[in-house]
């Protein structure tokens, strides 16, 4: 009975039970006349319908708490990949398990957001030991210009529509560059000595720079500052001496003591962070709320929609920082 209850409460968390999902994905699968759109992750799929309205079904390939950098094909992921008239993908490097990556790269369905709008505007995307940067959905004045490329497939798809796909995509990036503004003057409410962040792993950079900084930072650098993390781009929970060392040198530099955990990462490395700091006489308090990074959250949740995700990581770093 009580392994029953614990699974039963599971799924009435994350919103969502093993045949509520089957339904939505075989009612995704049946052929009804519209455009069959497949996204990898959430955050795209969110604005591919705000889009493309009554005229597509959609569907998220990485669901839930899933980590998309790590995420390998399951059973019944090749059906959804042949029914897609379209995939979108966040490419940069992000869906870099083996199998889903090499899928990617061969199909000529797919069109990767991320790679385009870098292709457009290189000089701003961040970089990481050499590496790209690939949580670029953190900036929304960013996130919001791959409305055009999705846009343009659809229009591709379906031309008869082609007005309608190009208005909502003007009023999703309109929405969306009115709450970037306003999120930058809510965090202006956090003195600008307090506006650090430490989360689990490097998915906060494009947030930091957007939100965190100051305006001359933004122009002309000196934001890194603004936010560290133990783990690298893709969380791996494995941490060295200096790995932790480094990041509690830069809490103490700073005046920093709490850190951020995010919905879908484990906490294993800002607690060896605590721990740490405990010895070190550095004071580590972990936030009780955790962060929308690599993931939204369920139906119904405060990380439901993309905006709202958003919104929810502004509101709560400012909570904790003031």
């Amino acid at each position: 009975m009580k392994v029953s209850f614990l699974f039963l409460a599971c799924f009435l968390f994350v919103g969502c039970s093993p045949d509520e999902g089957h339904l939505h994905t075989q009612k995704w699968m049946t052929s009804n006349g519209k455009i069959k759109i497949l996204s990898t992750i959430a955050m795209i799929d969110d604005l591919v319908q705000e889009i493309a309205g009554p005229y597509a079904d959609t569907e998220t390939l990485i669901s839930g708490q899933l980590d998309p950098h790590s995420y390998q094909l399951v059973k019944g992921d090749d059906e959804k990949l042949s029914v897609a008239n379209i995939i979108f993908c966040n490419g940069l490097g992000l869906e870099h398990g083996p199998s889903l990556r090499n899928l990617l790269s061969e199909s000529p369905k797919v069109i990767s957001l991320g790679d385009l709008l870098k292709e457009k505007h290189p000089e701003l995307f961040l970089y990481y030991n050499g590496t790209v940067d690939p949580h670029v959905w953190m900036d929304m004045s960013l996130w919001l210009q791959t409305t055009e490329y999705i846009a343009q497939a659809l229009i591709k798809q379906d031309p008869s529509h082609a007005l309608e796909y190009l208005e909502r995509a003007k009023v999703v990036r309109d929405n969306l560059m009115s709450l970037h503004k306003k999120f930058i003057r809510d965090m202006e409410r956090v003195p600008e000595s307090k506006r650090f962040l430490i989360t689990s792993h490097d998915a906060f950079n494009y947030f930091s720079r957007a939100y965190l900084a100051t305006e001359e930072e933004r122009k002309n650098g000196g934001w890194e500052k603004r936010f560290a993390a133990p783990e690298g781009l893709a969380p791996e929970s494995q941490l060295s001496v200096s790995d932790i060392k480094n990041i509690l040198d830069h809490m103490k530099k700073y005046g920093i003591q709490v850190v951020f955990p995010e919905t879908n990462v484990s906490q294993s490395s800002i607690k060896k962070l605590m721990d740490a700091g405990k010895e070190m006489g550095i004071p580590v308090t972990i936030a009780s709320e955790s962060l929308y990074g690599d993931a939204m959250g369920p139906p119904g949740s405060a990380g439901s929609k993309y905006s709202k995700m958003i919104e929810y990581d502004v509101n709560t770093i400012i909570k904790y920082l003031k």
